[in-house]
């Protein structure tokens, strides 16, 4: 195996392509690796990071009229964007989706998907063996089981693929704080997604903002 490191390795928002599979309504229904609640923040908040970095999403379901649409949390990021429907499971053998990543001329692929087992590992296994630099963001997936999610992450580690969460992404796309065109979009984004170091940052802009009591007698 080739080991990825290296600062080429590292991920890039000018390199990289998001592809969102089936966070429906469907698949959410047996979700039991994850707090339902957390993939949808998670899955979110990942979208809103590629938008901020100007990153292109591709949106793609399975069987809409039966599973139901994609979240909107996710859709109201990219408001008029097609979204791809599939009947394949494996979302990249459907030449619509593949030919939509080669469009936007990147390279570094990045996936999150419901379920992880299933949407996220073929896609995702079958585009690194074709020579794609594939990236799976797991907190923004999910499986039937917590043994579903566990293998499917081993089975794709074992194939090469790179794993990260999604503020691990964010903060590599980010990479350093001076890069101000996209500092304040995420942190935006960590402010409304991001739980406790959100609120951290609201707490330490009012504790900055907060006059220090007058000593004077």
């Amino acid at each position: 195996m080739t080991f990825r490191n290296g600062l080429n390795s590292l991920l890039r928002p000018e390199d990289s392509v998001l592809v969102l599979i089936d966070h429906q309504p469907f698949q959410l229904a047996n979700l039991n690796s994850h707090d339902p609640h957390i993939v949808v923040n998670n899955s979110t908040a990942l979208a809103k990071a590629a938008k901020a970095f100007d990153v292109p999403t591709i949106l793609t379901s399975v069987v809409v009229d039966r599973g139901g649409d994609i979240f909107q949390q996710i859709t109201d990021v990219f408001p008029g964007q097609e979204i791809i429907d599939r009947t394949l499971i494996n979302t990249w053998e459907d030449p619509k989706v593949v030919d939509a990543v080669k469009a936007t001329g990147r390279k570094q692929l990045v996936i999150a998907g419901l379920w992880t087992e299933i949407c996220v590992a073929m896609p995702a296994i079958q585009a690194a063996g074709e020579g794609w630099d594939v990236t799976v963001i797991t907190d923004a997936c999910g499986a039937v089981s917590v043994e579903a999610h566990e293998v499917a992450i081993q089975r794709m580690a074992a194939a090469g693929i790179n794993l990260m969460t999604w503020l691990a992404l964010a903060a590599e796309w980010q990479r350093d704080w001076a890069r101000t065109d996209t500092a304040g979009g995420l942190t935006d984004v960590l402010i409304q997604h991001a739980a406790g170091s959100g609120i951290a940052y609201l707490w330490e802009q009012q504790l900055l903002n907060t006059p220090v009591p007058s000593t004077a007698g």
